[in-house]
């Protein structure tokens, strides 16, 4: 279901309409929402991005323009969890061209780097700097890189970019 105060910009591509919940967010013009997705309030959606199947934003999660979440990744915005208390929601930010491998978990209030690589599986706990390639529970630091170009070299190497 897509609420009515969903605001969509032009051509974002829902897989269908039934097997998603969505509802007080926005999602930018050219983005695309996979099967069994929920996205929830205070939740904003750059342009270009791609939000993969089972995935999870949560009250406050930021993706800024051609951020990739992978299948499964799990947001979380209260990082002492209770019943019966007030929950102060706690930011996250995913700059631009990040991309964030399946099954991850982004713990509340952090922020991950442009042109970052989270690894599958990973939970993320702190803060992520631009041009990293992070994995592991808890994610470590794999590699880091000094540009946008020079990471984009570095996966070239490793598989055929568009």
């Amino acid at each position: 279901m897509v609420d009515n105060d969903v605001i969509l910009g032009d051509n974002v591509k829902i897989f269908d309409e039934k097997l998603v919940n969505i509802f007080g967010c926005t999602i930018s013009d050219n983005s695309f929402v996979g099967p069994f997705v929920e996205i929830t309030r205070n939740t904003k959606i750059g342009k270009n991005c791609i939000i993969e199947s089972h995935s999870f934003l949560c009250d406050s999660v930021i993706l800024e323009d051609n951020v990739f979440i992978g299948h499964g990744v799990m947001f979380t915005n209260d990082l002492y969890p209770q019943v019966g208390v007030d929950v102060k929601f706690l930011p996250t930010i995913v700059k631009k061209n990040a991309s964030i491998g399946s099954n991850a978990t982004i713990i509340a209030g952090i922020k991950i780097g442009q042109f970052s690589v989270i690894g599958a599986g990973s939970v993320v706990t702190k803060d992520v700097d631009d041009f990293s390639i992070i994995a592991g529970n808890p994610a470590k630091l794999i590699r880091s890189f000094s540009s946008s170009e020079e990471i984009e070299n570095y996966f070239r190497t490793k598989q055929k970019l568009k």
